[in-house]
């Protein structure tokens, strides 16, 4: 089992940052998959970026260029910096671990992108 719990979400304008951070229970926290998850009301939950294990990052196309994923392993945790936030990226924003085809959710954090 892995306990993951997000922060970091909140009110921003458009044009803003935010740094959410994932902290994991484990120490085999290096061994993961880890995800940030996003999803907005009405619709479904969507893959917003992955860092691998050894570090390789994969994004959404609608988040590149303005979101950073990674990962401390030493603090077991994992961070995902926003910035030109735009409205459309409003959404519960959830953290996921994943290994030998286990997956870990976080109860998610919500992001707020308005004037």
């Amino acid at each position: 089992q892995v306990q993951l719990v997000e922060s970091g979400g909140g009110l921003v304008q458009p044009g803003g940052s935010l740094r959410l951070s994932c902290a994991a229970s484990r120490n085999s926290f290096n061994s993961y998959t880890m995800g940030w998850y996003r999803q907005a009301p009405g619709k479904r939950r969507e893959l917003v970026a992955l860092i691998t294990s050894g570090g390789n990052t994969n994004y959404a196309d609608s988040v590149k260029g303005r979101f950073t994923i990674s990962r401390d392993n030493a603090k077991n945790t994992m961070y995902m910096q926003m910035n030109s936030l735009k409205p459309e990226d409003t959404a519960v924003y959830y953290c996921n671990a994943a290994r030998y085809g286990s997956q870990y959710w976080g109860q998610g954090t919500k992001v707020t992108v308005s004037s």
